[in-house]
């Protein structure tokens, strides 16, 4: 029986990516560099940190320190994300965690967005109340793929990772599930562009397709 669900955000409880979009492009155009579509989504699920660090290898023009780069990204975003008025949770997705918190099943937070970045979303949506753990990327050197987060999240867990479930809506992030030896749901988001989850156990397409009736009785 399933007794922990662990969220990513992005993607999966909001839609930051606009945001995050907007902000990393202005930064390129202020750093001189033309990323190409298919290069930034391959950065999806990374965090900030390794999205710059790839970056500066893939164009030796960028000087600046990879910690000034997060900086400048960040005061961008945050400028962006609190004038921004449409911003929302993705649909259905609140009542699903009301409905898995109320069930009595844990819910844990492991996103690779920055600890920052977690607190607005959870401050302006009123979530704290229902994750008793959150977990940045911003602690591990390394982002998804690398499961090193959501092997953290598990420990956390009331339980060990075989009751565990991950939803995930990119292909970074269901590898990263997966390498975790964690059953992983995909989210199937129609904002998560260009992202492969052939390797998640199942795939949904809107969370109304999910209740905590349903994943107390998935399969690990």
């Amino acid at each position: 029986m399933i007794k922990t669900v662990i969220f990513d955000m992005d993607g999966v409880i909001v839609d930051t990516e606009p945001v995050h979009r907007y902000a990393y492009y202005k930064q390129f155009s202020e750093l001189n560099i033309e990323v190409p579509e298919e290069m930034y989504t391959s950065f999806t699920g990374f965090s900030t940190k390794n999205t710059f660090q790839s970056l500066k290898g893939f164009f030796p023009t960028i000087e600046h320190e990879v910690e000034d780069l997060i900086q400048r990204k960040r005061n961008i975003f945050n400028d962006a994300f609190d004038t921004k008025e449409d911003l929302y949770l993705l649909d259905g997705v609140e009542d699903l965690i009301k409905d898995i918190y109320a069930s009595g099943i844990q819910l844990i937070l492991a996103s690779s967005a920055s600890k920052v970045t977690i607190e607005r979303v959870f401050t302006r949506f009123n979530l704290h109340q229902y994750f008793p753990h959150i977990v940045s990327g911003e602690d591990f050197p390394q982002s998804k793929p690398n499961p090193a987060i959501f092997i953290h999240a598990a420990s956390l867990s009331i339980a060990p990772k075989e009751e565990c479930i991950i939803i995930e809506d990119s292909t970074n992030g269901v590898k990263a599930a997966k390498a975790a030896g964690i059953y992983c749901v995909g989210y199937n988001s129609v904002h998560s562009n260009l992202q492969d989850l052939a390797e998640a156990d199942i795939v949904i397409n809107h969370f109304s397709e999910l209740n905590a009736q349903k994943i107390s009785q998935l399969k690990a």
